[in-house]
């Protein structure tokens, strides 16, 4: 594998019925934590598929890249891993 990205898989937007459920652009958490390889020619991008199988179309590319000898996902996010996603890392 060539590269991978971190994809956050979010809560779906509920609609609100009262102002208490925040700005209209406030940032979701991630309900997720995925990995899928990168897009063909494009290392900045997603392919099509997380590791677990699943679209990424929806997903949120995270902020950070892994780097080597680090864990691939965010430590802030460590309870969110995809077990999936995180045991085909492990291979």
């Amino acid at each position: 594998m060539s590269g991978i990205v971190v994809l956050y898989e979010r809560e779906q937007q509920v609609a609100a019925r009262t102002p208490a459920a925040g700005p209209p652009g406030a940032e979701r958490l991630p309900r997720r934590v995925h990995a899928a390889p990168t897009a063909p020619g494009r290392p900045d991008a997603a392919g099509p598929r997380t590791l677990c199988g699943r679209d990424t179309f929806a997903m949120t590319k995270a902020p950070r890249t892994p780097r080597p000898g680090e864990p691939w996902y965010p430590a802030a996010y460590a309870s969110l891993v995809c077990p999936d996603c995180d045991a085909v890392m492990e291979v």
